[in-house]
């Protein structure tokens, strides 16, 4: 009998089963759908409504203003407000994908509204030639639009996440179009939007590039209405003559003919799924068309919205929403009178067993083989009912099959039980979202969440995302931030401790979006509180800086050890404070003064020279005027007595005057003194020669310089200046007259006195620049005979190289000159016979 039950609420529309529930009995009062523009959300969406200002109706006990108002599937209202919005009649009205409501009045302005009838900035206009046209006629799909103008023009917003209104071809068509269909962009060849304009006898399909008339069987005369499959494949066609025609979107050929009673076009022509379409005139049933069989006919005595879906039709009246859906092939083989499917035998299986009938095992028996198949129908069968009670009986059936079925999944039947959970859920009266579980399937778990938490719905999304196993930390942030957005009068420590309560529910979520939230909000003492509480310094830290937190925002930046974040929150109060203050506060941080100096002694000398003179650091202050010398010395304006030598001298006297303040950097005063005396003497003697050859060279290189120049004179001055002591001086002149050959003044330097280095490096500089004869007028005097005999094998005077070897009983040495002297058989024969002469002596 409950087989009969269910299957007498069905339709037969030839081979296929419809059926027709009641989702709610609606809870709005004084609604009447004809005297409104109502505008319904796919997926169970809300609905909006709102006096439609095109007809004459008679106000009851309503007030003169129009109020937009929107509503849950149910009929419990959501939110309303006032419309007051300028530019004429409103047009068109639809939901897009996020549900944000658009509405689009006659001078082409586009108005959008959120969930709660709050209006988002800014609007949109549909251009310049929209405005002095004037919109007629609005085509919606998921997520644009297509209008019509008076002067027949097209206009589009492909998406209204972008906004970005575009005009498309012209058609040339002097009337107005008799009607239009969208096919959406994601199912057209070129991903472009394309209309179809019902014009004359024909249809042009219209996109952005240009117009093509429609040629086929299809077209025979004007068509008064279409609409296209929910799947974008196929298009049904009501004509002139009284005709509903089905043929697939390229129109190759007729799927469905029918011929109406009514020759007058359909107020609403909507798709069923994909195998019927149906059919609305007011005071007329509607009409239900399938490609074969005799159509069917409901009948009602009021008013009809209908509101196509992926997997049917919702019908919503002024009393009542229905959902009109073709009965699922599972259900029809449980269902269906008179089946004998294993499916409705282990229904009726349990049934019996309930009742203690033994014919429940011999149910079973008949259909072991076919038991998966079984448990599986049961299983989807419940999925698609809307009725609490048949869900579980049909669960009930589907787990007492499985528990004579080993090779089934056992798991199947907990994941349709949760499906089912989420969905009755969210099909209450009270939350009032019907979806169907194709739909949801299709919406998705996350979107149905995010749905909810923009309906305000936390408590519900949050145990949908834990029962389902999602983060919850979205939910929580949206709760979060709505709270405090709806809780001005609450005092920021009360606040603080209700929000701590909840966001300490999610690990990881992010304190700083909800403070800075709060902080939008104007609430700058909670955002401070709330920050507090972030544990990731990479989201803390700027948030702090953004509400003027800058002591907290460095002291935190410095204890999580992060150089990048430290030095953004140095730039900032670098901008914001005056330079004592900003001084102040990093004195005390070691960190964010090191990183403050390691940057500016590369970026900015004077700020650190202000830094550090206000914190007494006198010597770094001259270390910098020092190295700022040096820098100025770099330019390549910086010669041959050019003036900018003089601020170099400036600069290191000051850096002298600094070191000298300080006890412990004597070495360092009297350095600078002497690096400016030099500089002064480098510089008279560039400007003296005219060569710039003297500035930043060393004492010695200037006085070599000097000498190699002929100027004998300021070579002694530098060595009076500087004290350089007798043997740097006689090393230096040495090396210099030999570097011009000078030999003559050579050996005059040479025997003015006895010289304090010897006459080693008289010698050395002779054989440097190869002047053997000049090496010999010194080597004679050489104390040492080994230097002497070395002096000797230099310059291959390996007779004179042995005598003095031999004078100084030097057996090794004799060795070494015999390996200078290898090539020369004679003196190796030589050096061998005055060494065996040692050893006989017994010297070694």
């Amino acid at each position: 009998m409950a087989n009969v039950s269910v299957a007498a609420e069905w339709q037969l529309l030839y081979n296929r089963y419809y059926r027709k529930p009641e989702l709610y009995p609606l809870r709005w009062k004084n609604i009447d759908l004809s005297r409104n523009k109502v505008a319904c959300a796919p997926f169970g969406g809300p609905i909006a409504v709102i006096r439609d200002d095109s007809k004459i109706v008679q106000l009851y006990s309503e007030s003169a203003l129009r109020k937009l108002r929107i509503f849950t599937s149910s009929g419990v209202l959501i939110s309303d407000t006032v419309w007051k919005n300028p530019g004429g009649r409103l047009i068109g009205m639809s939901w897009t994908e996020d549900q944000t409501l658009i509405c689009i009045v006659q001078d082409g302005t586009v108005y959008r509204y959120n969930i709660h009838a709050e209006l988002i900035e800014p609007n949109v206009t549909l251009g310049k030639e929209c405005f002095e046209q004037n919109v007629v006629e609005c085509i919606f799909w998921g997520n644009g639009v297509v209008c019509l103008t008076e002067g027949g023009l097209l206009f589009c917003i492909p998406d209204f996440k972008v906004m970005r209104p575009c005009q498309l071809a012209e058609t040339g068509a002097e009337d107005l179009p008799n009607c239009m269909a969208v096919i959406e962009p994601k199912y057209t060849v070129s991903g472009n939007v394309e209309v179809l304009v019902g014009v004359g006898d024909g249809i042009l399909i219209v996109d952005e590039d240009g117009v093509q008339r429609v040629d086929g069987e299809a077209v025979q005369g004007p068509v008064q209405k279409m609409v296209v499959s929910w799947d974008g494949k196929y298009l049904a066609i009501f004509t002139h003559d009284g005709r509903i025609l089905v043929t697939d979107i390229n129109f190759k050929g007729v799927l469905l003919e029918y011929n109406c009673e009514s020759a007058l076009p359909p107020e609403q022509l909507a798709w069923c799924g994909l195998d019927s379409v149906l059919l609305y005139w007011d005071d007329t049933p509607l009409l239900m068309v399938g490609p074969r069989g005799d159509p069917v006919h409901y009948f009602y005595d009021e008013p009809l919205l209908l509101i196509p879906e992926c997997d049917g039709v919702r019908i919503l009246s002024n009393t009542s929403l229905e959902f009109l859906q073709r009965v699922p092939d599972s259900t029809v083989s449980i269902f269906k009178i008179g089946s004998t499917s294993p499916a409705a035998l282990l229904y009726d299986a349990l049934d019996h067993f309930d009742r203690r009938s033994a014919k429940a095992d011999e149910n079973l028996r008949l259909i072991q083989s076919s038991l998966p198949e079984a448990v599986e129908a049961c299983i989807d069968a419940a999925g698609h009912e809307f009725d609490v009670s048949r869900q579980r009986t049909l669960l009930r059936a589907a787990s007492y099959g499985q528990a004579f079925c080993s090779t089934f999944q056992r798991d199947r039947i907990q994941e349709m039980c949760k499906t089912l959970r989420v969905l009755n859920a969210v099909r209450d009266p009270e939350i009032g979202i019907p979806l169907s579980i194709n739909q949801y399937k299709l919406l998705t778990p996350s979107v149905l969440i995010a749905r909810l938490i923009n309906a305000h719905r936390h408590l519900l999304a949050l145990r949908i995302s834990e029962y389902v196993g999602m983060n919850q930390e979205v939910v929580i942030m949206h709760w979060a931030c709505s709270k405090i957005t709806a809780s001005l009068a609450i005092p920021d420590a009360t606040l603080l401790e209700i929000l701590l309560d909840k966001l300490k529910l999610c690990r990881g979520i992010s304190y700083a979006a909800v403070a800075a939230h709060a902080d939008k909000n104007g609430r700058r003492k909670l955002a401070a509180m709330l920050v507090e509480h972030e544990p990731r310094s990479s989201k803390q830290v700027p948030l702090l800086l953004s509400i003027g937190e800058e002591d907290t925002a460095l002291m935190k930046a410095t204890e999580s050890g992060d150089s990048d974040l430290v030095y953004l929150v140095l730039f900032h109060i670098w901008q914001k404070r005056p330079p004592l203050e900003f001084f102040g506060m990093i004195q005390a941080r070691p960190l964010p003064r090191d990183l403050f100096i390691s940057y500016a002694r590369c970026y900015k000398h004077e700020f650190l020279k202000d830094f550090f003179l206000s914190t007494g650091q006198l010597q770094e202050v001259a270390f910098l005027l020092w190295k700022e010398s040096w820098e100025l010395g770099k330019n390549p304006m910086a010669s041959k007595g050019s003036p900018l030598h003089g601020p170099r001298i400036k600069l290191i006297d000051k850096a002298q005057h600094l070191f000298a303040e300080t006890k412990e950097h004597t070495f360092e005063s009297k350095a600078a003194e002497e690096h400016a005396k030099l500089l002064r003497i480098q510089h008279e003697l560039e400007v003296s020669t005219k060569q710039a050859i003297f500035v930043d060279s060393s004492i010695s290189d200037t006085i070599r310089t000097c000498i190699v120049l002929g100027n004998h004179r300021a070579a002694m001055k530098v060595k009076t200046e500087f004290k350089v002591s007798e043997k740097r001086w006689y090393w230096l002149k040495v090396f210099a007259l030999a570097t011009i050959r000078d030999w003559e003044a050579l050996e005059k330097f040479s025997k003015e006195k006895r010289p304090p280095i010897g006459y080693r490096p008289f010698v050395e500089a002779c054989v440097d620049a190869d002047e053997k004869g000049e090496a010999l007028k010194y080597i004679p005097k050489l104390a040492d005979l080994r230097e002497r005999a070395e002096a000797y094998a230099r310059i291959g005077m390996a007779k004179e190289a042995a005598d003095a070897a031999s004078q100084a009983k030097d057996g090794e040495l004799l060795g070494r000159l015999k390996l200078t002297f290898a090539q020369n058989a004679a003196a190796s024969s030589l050096f061998d016979t005055l060494r065996d002469r040692l050893s006989f002596q017994g010297v070694s």
